[in-house]
């Protein structure tokens, strides 16, 4: 029985579209390029940073990230940015009863702006609140202590197979993949993907009914 549900955010409660647009008005590069250089280096497995290393070889990222909030340019996420399937399913979840955690790769920037949301979730972490990131097996155990179930009961949903499937699984919790985004669409039939994934769906409405089977 599975008694808790962590979702992963970017592609998976978050469309990536603001993001990746904001990097490239900053970087004044058109945006078509960014989109392409993000999937080429998704299709070749590697960071999607890359994209940005690309286009600016020696780019210090996290020294441009924070030019960009000294400019009043930083992260923002509102209603726009979540997928429409998002409020639905988490609603239906926790009158089900579950715990619903959000605990993704993201900023403790971005962990403040999810909150501000007021989504229905029990809790909302990111990895910069905690000090570790995906695939870090330290992230997976933060998220079981988070849970308040044992892995077994705990099911980790994400769109990505090398940060979110895989790990989730090696940790002992059970999975599920999202085609959705990028990296969900690229490996969702992908034999590792195939093998650690619990339940591969195609929309987040899709998991009250099954975890009440």
């Amino acid at each position: 029985m599975i008694r808790t549900v962590i979702f992963d955010v970017g592609e998976t409660l978050t469309r990536d579209d603001r993001y990746w647009a904001s990097w490239a008005d900053w970087l004044s590069i058109p945006r078509h390029t960014v989109s392409a250089l993000v999937g080429a280096v998704v299709a070749q497995g590697r960071d999607n940073a890359d994209a940005l290393r690309l286009l600016r070889p020696g780019i210090d990222i996290d020294a441009e990230y924070a030019a960009r909030a000294e400019a009043g340019r930083g992260e923002h996420l509102d209603e726009t940015d979540l997928y429409p399937d998002v409020r639905p399913a988490l609603t239906e979840l926790r009158r089900n009863g579950l715990r619903v955690i959000i605990a993704g790769n993201q900023t403790a920037r971005a962990g403040e702006l999810l909150r501000a949301l007021d989504l229905p979730a029990d809790l909302v972490a990111t990895s910069g609140e905690w000090g570790v990131a995906k695939p870090d097996p330290e992230f997976f155990r933060k998220a079981v202590e988070a849970a308040q179930a044992a892995p077994e009961e705990t099911l980790y949903i994400g769109d990505h197979p090398a940060n979110d499937v895989i790990p989730a699984a090696a940790a002992g919790l059970r999975t599920a993949h999202l085609r959705r985004g990028p990296w969900g669409h690229l490996w969702a039939d992908d034999p590792d993907v195939i093998e650690h994934a619990d339940w591969r769906i195609t929309a987040l409405t899709d998991l009250p009914p099954l975890l009440t089977q």
